[in-house]
């Protein structure tokens, strides 16, 4: 293993002995929530994979290395630091190089838990090509990373703010899976709606590990995206998101915010907009995620044996 990798003891007993384990990002820690929220909800949806059977993975850059397993003291120092740097896949070597703290975004976490040996991966909702990205080029590198590392991903779909559309159909080219988890609909995050067909529909976890395990075992590299969404019960109507995300863009707009700085930004003025809706169901979605994960790591650990 690399020694930039630094995977802690407990992780990597599971992954010699071939034990369920479940990747999980940080910068839903650092840039997703206020503290001391984002702490509470890191170790809630470790413990919520813990009691569904499967080893927690919670990814950062700590100290020069890639940690692949978070202690409570980590995720403590993630939740309150002011000088975290959110890391995509191109800022991995720059942040390890100057010894700065580090929140993962999907690409960064998947390509680590990929170099881990990680199979599953479990986040909010992935990154993707952004509004009125014909004329900014604004597309995360969420999507191009999915094309290379092999490991599914559990998400609530595609973020709201994102051409959920446009997203969907670079999928397609990239080649990769787009699984919907019990409906046809493809869900948008806070929503269990989008007003997008899925292309993929399962019904089972069980289907979605042969999925994983007939693809791999062709040698048919990069990731699946399983979107599992958002209970009912615990969902934001998609007009009411609709309305608070075409405010929030407006606004960015106005403040001229772009980049990495867009997504925080965005969901923040969402969250104050919505009373702390969207923050609830943020959280619920994720912990919704975190369940379907360990479940669908214990699935395929067994069908892998």
């Amino acid at each position: 293993m690399n020694p930039l990798v630094d995977i802690s003891p407990e992780v990597r007993e599971a992954l010699a002995a071939g034990k369920p384990v479940v990747a999980l990002e940080s910068t839903i820690i650092s840039h997703g929530m206020p503290w001391p929220r984002n702490a509470e909800t890191a170790l809630a949806v470790e413990q919520t994979v813990r009691d569904h059977g499967a080893m927690p993975a919670t990814i950062a850059i700590l100290d020069g290395t890639c940690r692949v397993g978070l202690g409570p003291k980590d995720i403590e120092r993630l939740a309150q630091a002011k000088d975290v740097w959110k890391v995509s896949l191109r800022d991995i070597p720059y942040v390890i190089a100057r010894g700065m703290p580090g929140a993962t975004t999907v690409a960064a976490t998947l390509r680590i838990a990929a170099m881990a040996g990680i199979r599953v991966f479990v986040t909010g909702g992935i990154g993707g090509v952004h509004r009125g990205a014909e004329k900014t080029m604004d597309i995360s590198a969420d999507l191009t990373e999915m094309s290379k590392s092999s490991a599914t991903v559990v998400s609530a779909g595609v973020k709201s703010i994102l051409d959920i559309g446009l997203t969907l159909e670079a999928l397609e080219t990239l080649g990769i899976p787009v699984v919907t988890l019990g409906q046809d609909e493809f869900p948008s995050f806070y929503s269990s709606r989008s007003g997008h067909q899925s292309p993929l529909r399962l019904d089972s976890l069980d289907e979605v590990a042969r999925l994983m395990h007939a693809k791999w075992s062709l040698g048919l590299e990069g990731a699946v995206l399983l979107a599992n969404p958002i209970p009912p019960e615990r969902e934001v109507p998609m007009d009411t998101i609709e309305t608070l995300i075409t405010e929030a863009l407006r606004e960015a707009d106005d403040q001229k915010i772009r980049g990495k700085e867009l997504t925080p930004f965005l969901l923040a003025r969402i969250a104050r907009g919505s009373d702390g809706e969207s923050l609830d169901a943020n959280i619920a979605l994720v912990l919704h995620n975190a369940k379907t994960g360990a479940q669908l790591a214990c699935r395929y650990a067994g069908l892998s044996k």
